[in-house]
């Protein structure tokens, strides 16, 4: 039982944090796991650091987006781009599965284009209407290719109804009285079913020249 909790729980996040590895992880993985806060680095440093959203945010004409609805190609232009997506109706009893799947490509068309990227999404995943989801989150994910940095964060992350996350990883040490331990990993998850983090990004000559 605890091995197939576990393995549909590292299934689950690949499929949250599958869409950006590419963004993400070439820098995560050459960042330091624990950032001293005092340097800064959440904002513009070299090292992984807790999620905040991006310097941008403030500025987002954001575009929002139904289940399976598609956005327009003219948003391939538009610096940045902030978009919200609907994606609770994955289900596969009633065509919401098929929906999604054909939303996506457009979806990743009009984002991989822009120096400033920032997208929130709500998930859901079920066999039929109605069921519980194998696995539901909600999502914010971010990049800002001209400063270098990208941001990710899930919060309510459950399987199977269960919450997954950083967050549950703090309590569960910090009640078995590891707490130095929590203390190393709460920037990145203190709430149930919440992870996230900010990280470097290597150089993009196109978006350093474009501002």
């Amino acid at each position: 039982m605890f091995r197939s909790r576990v393995r549909t729980s590292v299934l689950a996040l690949s499929l949250a944090l599958g869409a950006w590895g590419a963004a993400l992880a070439p820098a995560a993985a050459a960042a330091p796991p624990h950032p001293d806060p005092s340097t800064g680095a959440a904002a513009t440093g070299t090292s992984a650091a807790l999620f905040t959203e991006p310097p941008f945010a403030a500025t987002c004409t954001w575009h929002r987006f139904g289940e399976g609805e598609q956005p327009p190609l003219w948003l391939l232009f538009v610096n940045p781009l902030c978009v919200e997506y609907s994606k609770r109706d994955i289900t596969f009893d009633n065509g919401g599965a098929l929906r999604f799947l054909l939303a996506e490509p457009a979806r990743f068309a009009v984002a991989l284009s822009t120096c400033r990227y920032y997208q929130r999404d709500h998930w859901s995943v079920q066999s039929t209407t109605g069921a519980t989801p194998y696995v539901a989150w909600d999502g914010q994910y971010w990049w800002d290719r001209s400063a270098r940095r990208a941001g990710a964060r899930l919060t309510g992350f459950r399987v199977d109804g269960r919450t997954v996350g950083i967050g549950d990883a703090v309590a569960a040490l910090r009640a078995g009285g590891f707490a130095d331990l929590a203390d190393l990993l709460d920037d990145y998850g203190r709430s149930p079913g919440e992870s996230g983090a900010n990280v470097p990004l290597p150089f993009d000559l196109r978006c350093a020249l474009a501002g």
